[in-house]
C-alpha cells in the first residue's frame, strides 16, 4: 500500500464556482475539507474556511444545486457544514478517484492558486489511475509518495505564507537582523500586531512540521 500526496491544478473550466471565489475574493483566503461524502450525486461535507462568512454565503446563495448549509463563525474563519448537487467538476473528479483500492484521506485543501491538495492511499496501479483519469484541464503534480500508509499535515495558510516571505524580504531573518517586524507590517500593510502573529503562527506550522518530518 502507498501514500500519495497530490496537488490538482485547475483552467477557468474545471475550477468550481466556490473554489473560484476563494482564487477571486480578498474576503476568502482557502477551505480545508474536514470529511464528506457523496450519495447519488450529492455531496455532504463539513469545512473550515479562512474568511468572511458573508463572502462565502453569496457564492452559495447564487449557486443551483445547494440542498442546505450552516454556517458557524470563529475567531479566524468559520465552519461550513454543506450539502449541494455536485456538478460536471467535482463529479469528474469523484470518477478519477473512484478506483477500488483509493481512499481519500481529510483535509482536502482548497488553495486561493486554483490547486487542491489531497492525500490518496492505495495500490500503486489504482493510484496510477487516479492520474490518468483526471478530466482535460486539471494536471496532477505529485508532492510526494511514501511506501507506508501516512498524511501530510494542513500546510501554512497563504496570507501566513506571503507573511514570511515578506519577512525574508525586508530582511528580518538576516543575521544582524536588517529590518524589525515594523517593515513587514509595512510590507503587508497591515497592522503590526496582525504581522506579528501571522509570522509567529507561520513559523509555528513550518518548524513544527519540519520536526515531524526530520526526527
Amino acid at each position: 500500500m502507498k501514500s500519495m500526496h497530490v496537488s490538482l491544478a485547475h483552467d477557468e473550466e474545471t475550477l468550481s464556482p466556490i473554489h473560484a471565489a476563494i482564487c477571486d475574493s480578498p474576503d476568502l483566503e482557502r477551505e480545508v475539507v474536514l470529511g464528506g461524502q457523496s450519495v447519488d450525486g450529492v455531496e455532504t461535507i463539513t469545512s473550515f474556511v479562512t474568511g468572511e462568512p458573508s463572502a462565502y454565503e453569496s457564492v452559495l446563495a447564487d449557486l443551483e444545486g445547494v440542498r442546505e448549509y450552516d454556517i458557524t463563525p470563529t475567531d479566524d474563519g468559520f465552519f461550513v457544514y454543506l450539502r449541494r448537487e455536485l456538478e460536471s467538476e467535482g463529479l469528474s473528479l469523484l470518477n478519477a478517484l473512484a478506483q477500488e483500492t483509493v481512499v481519500v484521506v481529510p483535509p482536502i485543501e482548497l488553495r486561493a492558486d486554483r490547486t487542491i491538495r489531497l492525500t490518496v492511499v492505495g495500490h500503486p496501479a489504482d493510484l496510477t489511475d487516479v492520474l490518468e483519469e483526471l478530466s482535460t484541464g486539471v494536471t496532477a503534480d505529485v508532492l510526494w509518495v511514501s511506501d507506508s500508509v501516512t498524511v501530510a499535515e494542513t500546510p501554512v495558510s497563504d496570507r501566513q505564507l506571503e507573511a514570511l516571505e515578506a519577512a525574508r524580504d525586508v530582511g528580518f531573518y538576516e543575521i544582524p537582523r536588517r529590518n524589525g517586524i515594523e517593515a513587514v507590517a509595512a510590507k503587508l500593510d497591515c497592522a503590526v500586531s496582525t504581522a506579528s502573529e501571522l509570522v509567529r503562527r507561520g513559523e509555528a506550522n513550518v518548524v513544527g512540521r519540519t520536526l515531524e518530518t526530520q526526527l
